[in-house]
């Protein structure tokens, strides 16, 4: 199907049409959102009215384009380019009739709702009288379910706005609602996901890489995450990233303590120096891409462990997927090829022959021979 050029989109939400009080904020917060995604573009401005977004570019845009803009813009729950038409049904016949796709389709239908009932015509009357039209001139046939081309008809106080198409949106909440909170990005399939996740649920994100500077490939793990930034932040990621070197710290680790704890010790000193750089940045909790029992220390044990060494939450997303469910969501956000370039993840760095699954959380235990070896500002929460 040939795809039309619009000036106009209109935008349909599902969450934050539930919101009570806040919903003016959501709002607000979602229409900022699509002007920072559309700058490039260019866009006159978001008019927010009944439930709906229209936004006004500058120049008629395509397809591809509207979608490469609001296909990533959380808080949308579809959209399609539009045309706004004066209350008239037969101007909105011609509307309907100037941009229908010239090649054949395989089935349409008219969708039509009226927010203002005092328009004369109900919803019905409207699909029928269009419907003929347009099966009159194309002479394809109606389908009500699943049919390939949808025109949508709202009917508003002071305008019709005529839409081709439905195009899913990410859902969710706009980024902003929920405050901000460090991501501990890795580099690696899982925490890219989570991130998303998090943006997904309104959080402005503020990532933060550790490496192994100065062993190893660092430089290949700083790139990688580097390009996963630059990547999400077509979602709302801060474009920005918080580059932390801990191969000394890491180093001294090895020396000082049991070998089947270092990857906790190395743990724990990370989400405390990404609570320290959150907390700077006014977030007000961690978001980590662990998964409960994927590696020997994502155990329960382990994670308590970890979450010990700070005050402020650590939330895990992906808690309860497993890897293929991970590595989906990483395709379709386009993280996973990123995620494949090469570079040493800090946590390989002197990585141990045996990782502890059950790591006592009494300070006084084992974990207290951390302490009692000088690395109580790394391990004592």
């Amino acid at each position: 199907m040939s795809e039309i050029k619009s000036r106009y989109a209109v935008i349909h939400y599902a969450e934050i049409g539930l919101k009570g009080r806040n919903r003016p904020f959501f709002e607000r917060t979602l229409a900022r959102n699509i002007v920072r995604r559309l700058g490039k573009t260019g866009i006159e401005r978001v008019e927010r009215l009944s439930g709906r977004m229209i936004v006004y570019a500058e120049r008629p845009l395509d397809l591809a384009t509207w979608r490469e803009a609001l296909g990533t813009v959380f808080g949308i729950a579809h959209f399609a380019p539009a045309f706004l038409v004066e209350r008239d049904l037969e101007a909105v016949r011609e509307v309907v009739l100037a941009h229908l796709p010239p090649d054949p389709v395989a089935s349409f239908r008219i969708r039509a709702s009226r927010d203002d009932k005092t328009f004369p015509l109900t919803s019905p009357q409207i699909e029928r009288e269009l419907g003929a039209a347009v099966q009159e001139r194309t002479g394809w046939p109606v389908r009500l379910k699943g049919a390939e081309l949808v025109i949508g008809v709202e009917v508003l106080r002071d305008r019709i706005v005529v839409s081709f198409g439905r195009h899913p949106g990410p859902g969710g909440l706009p980024v902003g609602v929920s405050g901000r909170v460090g991501l501990l990005l890795s580099g690696g399939i899982d925490s890219p996901v989570a991130g998303y996740l998090a943006l997904k649920r309104g959080c402005r994100v503020i990532p933060i890489h550790f490496h192994s500077r100065p062993f190893g490939n660092w430089m290949g793990s700083e790139a990688r995450a580097r390009e996963i930034v630059r990547a999400m932040s077509a979602y709302g990621m801060e474009p920005y990233l918080y580059v932390v070197p801990i191969g000394r710290q890491q180093r001294e680790i090895t020396v000082r303590t049991p070998v089947a704890y270092r990857v906790i010790l190395y743990r724990r000193l990370m989400v405390r120096v990404a609570e320290r750089l959150t907390r700077r940045e006014k977030g007000k909790a961690l978001f980590t891409g662990e998964s409960l029992g994927q590696v020997a220390s994502q155990t329960l044990d382990s994670l308590a462990v970890i979450e010990q060494a700070v005050e402020m939450p650590v939330l895990r997303p992906l808690i309860g997927m497993d890897k293929k469910e991970i590595v989906a969501i990483a395709e379709r956000i386009g993280t996973f090829t990123l995620s494949q370039m090469e570079g040493d993840d800090c946590c390989q760095f002197l990585m141990p022959s045996r990782v502890v699954t059950h790591p006592r959380p009494d300070p006084r235990g084992r974990v207290g021979m951390a302490a009692a070896a000088g690395l109580r500002g790394i391990f004592l929460s």
